[in-house]
């Protein structure tokens, strides 16, 4: 047995760390993290072939992405409590059977319907294991490894981000659509041999209930950090949402040097991702405030560019890098401030973050109508540097006290 795994095992104490680092456990949740946000992305580089092949039009065929994203809302809300009671192992190896089988009942849908079922059991695999995911690597690393661990976890989406869209549409092109779905299968198989290997037995805390949300809010400083997490999310979807037709339409790059600059975005993001283990170990607070302060100003200076390719290039590149520090971020602290309800408190992150999608993504089309790209960018950097200003005024240096 693992070492790190030996360390872990015996230990059935929620809210413990353990004396010896899990990594193989950590790199197997990287892996199905690449696998759940891999199949989260693959209908938007094939979307043309599924539409066609289910002889329905694109836009229904979109609804694929919007019934995975509804059914992770309720899920990210509701599963550590419905699974209040069972070994964190066998659930965190059940998300993972879940990623096979939405892979496999995708890759056969005879209909939408099918289809559709099978993005559900997918939206179930991604809010329960971001809900799981702070709380998770709290058990598998000593307290001061905790960021890097969620460094090395959140690099799968980075990952996820870089590759499934383009290597989808390629692959897609060469074997079909339906043979793109049965290749995420094979990884999502891999990733759950890895993770029946590594993880270890994780006890249950027992205490969770739907009213647990509520008391988490309650506490010092949390409804302030939650009110942060939703500005910093929704001023990046609502940048990122109309990244495409700002570089279009006022940088006034072609289709080559729009994908070279997106790829450079997240290649970027992948850095930052990887980076931010480093800086949140130094000190969480000023990274937390550095990175949406950066964001918004990289927001209002794209605003005020104009033409300028190069620089738009770099400063896209840079906002990347910044963002790739934002969801380890607040998931660290999360694990800091609320350590013996983790769960729940990584359950209204990830409702946050999905409110901040719908936010940024409505808030941004409607600032686009009325002022075009320039005026989503500058209302999207405005809301960043507001964001900055709470981190710095709401959230202090300390760890929230633990409830008797």
């Amino acid at each position: 047995m693992h070492t790190g795994e030996a360390a872990i095992t015996a230990l059935n104490e929620p809210g413990r760390s353990p004396e010896r680092p899990a990594w193989q456990a950590v790199f197997s949740m990287s892996l199905g993290v690449f696998g759940l946000v891999t199949a989260e992305f693959l209908p938007a580089s094939l979307l043309t072939p599924m539409a066609a092949d289910l002889k329905v039009t694109e836009g229904v065929a979109g609804q694929a992405v919007t019934a995975t994203a509804a059914v992770a809302l309720i899920t990210s809300l509701l599963i550590a409590t419905a699974t209040r009671r069972i070994d964190r192992r066998h659930v965190l190896l059940a998300f993972s059977m879940l990623l096979i089988a939405s892979n496999l009942l995708v890759a056969f849908a005879p209909s939408l319907p099918a289809l559709l079922l099978g993005r559900v059991l997918l939206g179930i695999a991604i809010g329960g294991f971001w809900t799981m995911s702070a709380a998770t690597a709290m058990r598998l690393v000593p307290e001061h490894m905790i960021p890097r661990a969620l460094s090395i976890m959140f690099s799968g989406v980075s990952a996820a981000t870089i590759v499934a869209a383009p290597v989808g549409s390629y692959l897609g092109g060469l074997i079909g659509w339906r043979n793109v779905f049965l290749l995420a299968t094979a990884l999502g198989v891999l990733a759950l041999l890895w993770q029946l290997a590594t993880l270890p037995r994780m006890a249950p805390s027992g205490h969770t209930r739907l009213g647990t949300l509520l008391d988490v809010l309650k506490r010092p400083g949390i409804g302030w950090g939650m009110f942060a997490v939703i500005l910093v999310f929704t001023g990046h979807f609502a940048f990122f949402t109309y990244l495409r037709p700002f570089l279009e339409t006022v940088t006034g790059v072609g289709v080559n040097a729009l994908s070279a600059i997106l790829l450079g975005f997240g290649v970027a993001n992948f850095i930052g991702t990887s980076a931010a283990g480093f800086m949140l170990e130094r000190n969480l607070r000023l990274t937390l405030a550095l990175m949406p302060l950066l964001m918004g100003t990289l927001g209002l200076g794209l605003a005020a560019s104009g033409s300028a390719p190069y620089a738009d290039s770099a400063m896209v590149a840079l906002w990347g890098f910044a963002f790739g520090t934002v969801p380890v971020g607040w998931s660290t602290w999360i694990t800091r401030n609320v350590p013996d309800e983790a769960e729940s408190a990584g359950g209204l992150i990830v409702a946050a973050v999905q409110l901040a999608i719908a936010l940024g993504a409505a808030a941004g089309g409607a600032v686009f109508d009325l002022s075009g790209a320039l005026g989503v960018f500058t209302g999207s950097g405005l809301t960043l540097l507001i964001a900055t200003v709470l981190v710095l005024l709401g959230l202090r240096p300390r760890r929230a006290a633990v409830p008797a």
